[in-house]
């Protein structure tokens, strides 16, 4: 029998990049699934869910949902005993223009407007929210304070504000937001995944993750003259979509998750890892950039001295044991997640 059985749950974000690999997981478990988007007319970003309407005939549903629109979410959650609240931008600070319109509003008002819905929906016994490690920490110097200098979920990110990593400032708040709403009731749970940085093959070409956008560079060749030492927690989006399904079917699943790799991958390693298959490919860092021309040049690309000072160079290890011990996650290699990211990114760029 399929883990889902004839469970409903409700997906929100299904055409995002973990979302879609969510509500495709979904569907191979035997669940079915209510899916809800930004524009059910966007051909680009809704065709991979069109395509899984097709291979799961009357199994996947699709609505409209606009996180800054209260009682957007009624209708998708009608029915359905688990809510995955995935949909929240992901943007590179340098793609963050305004960061209380650009992310803190569709973070916090969404999640409330999602809680709220939850809230009116008296089947819904699971909440899984989709957050973030960066509502751990705000820079990577503050991994230094923590007990043993490893990243744990015991923490919450203290450091960010709305002109500081507000990105990591908007997750903050929205996961705040949605223990406070737990706490509050006693007739559904709440599990937090918390992720590092998401990579792996995309579903859909029109994807806007931030994940997406920093490997693009890359690839593009950005960092052709060398590799700046930079690195980062990392996670497979399936490993992410799993650690969701794990974290609604699991009962004693409780708190929040790290979903991410125990070593942090640095630019170098990253582009090492692709020079493996395509070691011809110009575009690739074939070196590590020292620090100073990092330190001099950085303010030319978008890199204040204050971001480089909390984040070049420095790497921590990372607790992932609760994922593993208590979701049951089997981490992919990071090999096989960036190889697989490369080739989808190729894919894409082949469609454009």
């Amino acid at each position: 029998m399929d883990a889902g059985g004839e469970t409903t749950a409700a997906v929100t974000g299904g055409s995002g990049f973990v979302g879609g690999h969510l509500v495709r997981r979904l569907l191979e478990r035997g669940y079915r699934v209510r899916a809800t988007v930004r524009s059910a007319r966007d051909a680009a970003k809704v065709r991979p869910l069109w395509e899984l309407q097709e291979a799961f005939p009357g199994r996947l549903a699709l609505f409209e949902a606009d996180l800054l629109a209260e009682g957007s979410f009624d209708e998708a959650f009608r029915g359905c005993s688990t809510v995955f609240h995935v949909a929240s931008p992901f943007l590179m600070p340098e793609r963050i223009k305004d960061g209380r319109r650009d992310v803190v509003d569709p973070a916090l008002h969404g999640t409330r407007n999602v809680l709220a819905s939850v809230d009116r929906t008296p089947e819904v016994t699971t909440l899984v929210l989709t957050s973030t490690v960066g509502a751990i920490f705000g820079d990577y110097c503050d991994v230094r304070e923590m007990a043993g200098g490893i990243l744990t979920e015991k923490y919450f990110n203290t450091t960010s504000t709305l002109t500081g990593n507000p990105y990591h400032y908007a997750k903050t708040l929205a996961e705040r937001a949605a223990w406070d709403a737990e706490a509050a009731q006693d007739r559904w749970r709440m599990v937090a995944v918390n992720p590092g940085l998401v990579l792996g093959p995309s579903l859909t070409p029109a994807s806007e993750s931030g994940s997406l956008f920093l490997l693009d560079e890359l690839f593009r060749g950005l960092f052709c003259y060398g590799a700046p030492d930079f690195s980062f927690t990392t996670a497979d989006v399936r490993d992410v979509a799993d650690a969701h399904i794990a974290a609604a079917e699991r009962p004693a699943a409780s708190g929040r998750y790290i979903v991410a790799n125990e070593t942090m991958t640095s630019f170098h390693e990253m582009s090492r890892i692709i020079r493996a298959r395509r070691p011809w490919d110009p575009r690739l860092p074939r070196t590590a950039l020292p620090h100073w021309p990092v330190r001099l040049l950085g303010p030319f690309f978008g890199l204040t001295q204050d971001y480089i000072r909390k984040h070049l160079g420095i790497r921590f290890p990372v607790d992932n044991g609760r994922s593993v011990r208590e979701l049951g996650l089997a981490y992919r290699p990071v090999e096989q997640t960036l190889l697989d990211h490369h080739e989808s990114w190729r894919t894409r760029r082949r469609r454009v």
